[in-house]
């Protein structure tokens, strides 16, 4: 660490003055020479602390509203100046500009104002002109000059000058400079975000501001980190943190139960249902949804959309899961669920969700839509000579749920709102059919009358086939094949009922 350069003259003009006070003090005790305006120019000087108005500096009052007061070269050129450079010390003392070793600047509340519902005018009024060119202009010369560009920053910012005595070392203001040109680029983001609604333009930008470090990514071997607010999305009210692969996960989880309304559980593994089931009251369906297959239940993700009783908990405290997802609890409930300290409790907060999806690919990224479209008995357009009745229309639309949630090549039985079975993620739609049925067989369920989702056509018509021997009793596909007619006529000859929705759920 080299370098040290000591504070003497500040430029303090912020929107947030949460914690500033402790570090106005400071410097005036340090003898700091404070510049300031507007706002902070009055609270500076209601602290009994000496300050000078930056029109006092610039000889230029503030103008057009507080749409211009820092931008001057008397401010600037007190930025920007580089002290090793003998011509920039000349022209700071012919034009009488002191140098600023210091800036504690933030920004308007663009994005806070954008997600309040905010008209356009108090969105555009809040596009930081000066505050963001104060910054950029101090971490460019950090070399020579602190820049403080957050609230967050101010507890470091006085430990240093309280250690140092007014001093900063290059690495220190390097390390501001990082951090306040992190600042500055999410918010040109977020107002790029906004301006690129109407007509969105072919780039690809985005900017999270929090993150946390995970144990480690999908193996041990691999490094991972989740950027977003884990905290606004869930309280987790017991266990370790959550990993990467318990992420990916829930991820999967909020999106399948987000699907149901009535009381509902769903085990997942490996992002795959394997059991879920809809009933009356929540106990019912965590039974239920157990009984798909509780060998792979062991170590899964359970989320539900009901409250946890102290019943249920006390069910679902049988087994071994990694998270246990839900709006609530009773404090029953908790005392039950919280005594094993490893297993993650969470509770889900009410927080819109992003409807784009992205992920890294090659030498770029893609993103895409989410798929928000679930067909339902409505858009079940009947092919067969058998029409489906009432209660197999009722199951294929929670079969369609969940297949829209299960990796392609998939098939799902269902029945009375019940998983029965799903064939998951196989190179043939026939293998995956094949894999349900004996999934279904081996944990004693009984096909007849079940119905079957497929998340894709039917090339040829030996599934429907297969589907009807094992006692399945009406089929839904988006249709689309060539051969459609092929798989309608089999169906037709095993006296079973088929419907095609015209949308494929696909999920890589």
């Amino acid at each position: 660490m080299s370098h040290s350069v000591q504070i003497k003259n500040a430029l303090i003009s912020v929107y947030y003055k949460d914690n500033l006070e402790p570090i106005i003090h400071e410097l005036n005790r340090l003898g700091v020479k404070i510049y300031s305006t507007g706002g902070t120019e009055t609270f500076i000087r209601d602290l009994g602390v000496d300050v000078i108005a930056v029109e006092d500096l610039t000889s230029y009052p503030s103008i057009l509203g507080g749409r211009v007061k820092t931008l001057h070269p008397k401010v600037f050129g007190g930025i920007l100046a580089r002290r090793s450079f003998d011509s920039d010390e000349q022209q700071l003392a012919q034009y009488q500009i002191p140098e600023i070793d210091l800036v504690i600047v933030d920004l308007y509340p663009f994005e806070e104002t954008v997600n309040s519902g905010a008209g356009q005018e108090d969105i555009i009024e809040k596009i930081d002109i000066g505050g963001i060119s104060l910054i950029r202009a101090a971490a460019k010369n950090f070399k020579d000059v602190v820049i403080v560009a957050s609230k967050n920053d101010y507890t470091e910012l006085e430990e240093i000058l309280k250690a140092q005595a007014g001093s900063t070392t290059i690495d220190q203001r390097r390390k501001f400079a990082q951090k306040a040109f992190n600042i500055s680029s999410n918010y040109d983001t977020h107002i790029f975000q906004y301006f690129d609604q109407a007509e969105p333009m072919p780039v690809f930008k985005q900017s999270i501001q929090t993150s946390q470090i995970l144990r480690y990514g999908e193996n041990p071997h691999q490094k991972g980190t989740f950027y977003g607010n884990l905290d606004a999305m869930f309280n987790k009210l017991n266990g370790k943190e959550l990993s990467y692969n318990n992420l990916v996960d829930v991820d999967a989880a909020v999106a399948l139960i987000d699907e149901f309304t009535e009381p509902t559980v769903a085990i997942l593994k490996h992002t795959n249902a394997c059991g879920i089931a809809s009933r009356s009251f929540i106990k019912e369906a965590w039974i239920d949804a157990l009984a798909c297959d509780p060998v792979s239940a062991f170590g899964g993700v359970i989320i539900a959309n009901d409250e946890i009783n102290a019943e249920t908990a006390a069910e679902i405290d049988k087994i071994f899961y990694e998270v246990l997802i839900a709006p609530a609890y009773t404090d029953e409930a908790l005392q039950i669920l919280q005594a094993k300290k490893n297993r993650i409790v969470l509770i889900r907060q009410p927080v819109e969700l992003p409807l784009k999806q992205f992920k890294t690919l090659l030498n770029g990224v893609i993103e895409q839509d989410k798929d928000l479209v679930v067909e339902g008995p409505a858009q079940m357009n009947a092919v067969t000579v058998k029409q489906p009745t009432t209660l197999e229309l009722r199951d294929l639309h929670f079969a369609n749920k969940v297949v829209k949630h299960t990796k392609s090549n998939t098939i799902v039985f269902a029945k009375n709102n019940q998983l029965m079975a799903s064939g998951v993620g196989q190179t043939s739609r026939v293998d995956s059919l094949k894999q349900a049925i004996i999934k279904a067989n081996s944990f004693g369920f009984d096909l007849n009358g079940a119905v079957m989702a497929s998340d894709a056509f039917f090339p040829f018509p030996d599934c429907v086939e297969i589907a009807a021997d094992a006692g399945i009793t009406a089929v839904l596909q988006p249709g689309g094949s060539i051969k459609d007619q092929d798989s309608i006529n089999m169906c037709n000859q095993k006296g079973i009922a088929m419907v095609t929705t015209g949308v494929r759920h696909f999920k890589h």
